[in-house]
């Protein structure tokens, strides 16, 4: 007799509700989800990617494929059948709770995924793609590996990366020297973070003391420029290569170190740098460009496009 195997799925569908809400400033809305498979749901690393489907207007959820090939079921459905599917950051999971917390960036109804947090209430339903506990192997979806060779961090990032990044401080251990930047909306949306000696957090409210907005990107640019000069002790300049040109209108901006180690000529310093991908772009360019740290040190994500809303 053949005895048939089913085969678990690194990622699956995680049918859950809101469970609380919790407003963390103006910008920053906290949503608890829970479900009841939601025990076998994993969690990797401090920056883990999920996937969010939102209900559509008058179906909600309904006809939403969970299979193993949930995603080319999505894409089979008509244009106005498919739920929209939103990227983000898993800010806590508590499996022994059946919970998951998802921090959210209000912008008002500029998109699916602010539209509905702006009016979300306990019980609305969501599906969440995550990592399956159950799966035997590595899952991905997360991109924070810093070696411990690292004589410095440095971490920078808008506020569509704060979530991954306060999550990324609290899990650095004492002494572990860092900087970390974090450009925000509001002098409000300073969140509460517990900061392990060593780790310097700096944060940058494009708007603050009723002085018009500074331009998107601009401080965290600046900060970031700052920051590698007050690291020069730290870097020792690897061989220029040439950058291949990105396109972010069109292809995506994301690369991150492949190895468990710094690379034999590395400066030194490790960064992880995330947010809007022109911006991203701009600083890859200086960091290893102008500055001379090796690429291979180095993770950039470029986690949206301005005027663009498709995930």
């Amino acid at each position: 007799m053949t005895v048939q195997t089913v085969e678990v799925p690194a990622y699956r569908a995680f049918p859950v509700q809101v469970a609380r809400l919790r407003r963390l400033s103006p910008s920053f809305l906290r949503v608890t989800f829970t479900g009841a498979e939601l025990d076998t749901f994993g969690s990797n690393g401090p920056d883990q990617r999920i996937k969010i489907v939102l209900p559509l207007p008058g179906s909600g959820l309904a006809g939403f494929p969970t299979g193993p090939d949930w995603y080319g079921a999505w894409r089979a459905l008509p244009p106005e059948r498919q739920m929209p599917i939103r990227t983000y950051t898993v800010r806590a999971a508590r499996p022994e709770l059946r919970e998951v917390d998802v921090d959210f960036v209000l912008h008002g109804a500029t998109g699916p995924a602010s539209a509905w947090a702006e009016s979300a209430s306990p019980g609305d339903e969501v599906v969440l793609i995550g990592p399956n506990a159950r799966f035997d192997g590595p899952t991905g979806g997360y991109e924070w590996h810093p070696p411990a060779e690292a004589s410095c961090l440095l971490v920078a990032g808008d506020e569509t990366a704060v979530p991954a990044i306060c999550a990324i401080v609290e899990t650095l251990p004492a002494g572990r020297r860092a900087r970390v930047l974090l450009e925000i909306p509001t002098a409000g949306d300073r969140l509460d973070l517990a900061t392990p000696d060593g780790v310097e957090v700096t944060w940058l409210p494009r708007s603050a003391g009723g002085r018009a907005a500074a331009p998107r990107g601009s401080l965290l640019t600046a900060a970031v420029v700052d920051a590698l000069r007050e690291l020069a002790d730290h870097l020792s300049p690897s061989p220029v290569p040439t950058l291949e040109d990105v396109d972010v209108d069109q292809g995506i901006l994301w690369e991150v170190p492949g190895g468990a180690s710094l690379p034999a000529r590395s400066s030194g310093v490790y960064a992880w740098l995330a947010g809007e991908a022109a911006v991203v772009k701009d600083l890859r360019r200086h960091l290893v460009q102008d500055v001379g740290v090796d690429r291979r040190s180095v993770a950039f994500m470029g986690y949206w496009r301005e005027g663009r809303g498709s995930d």
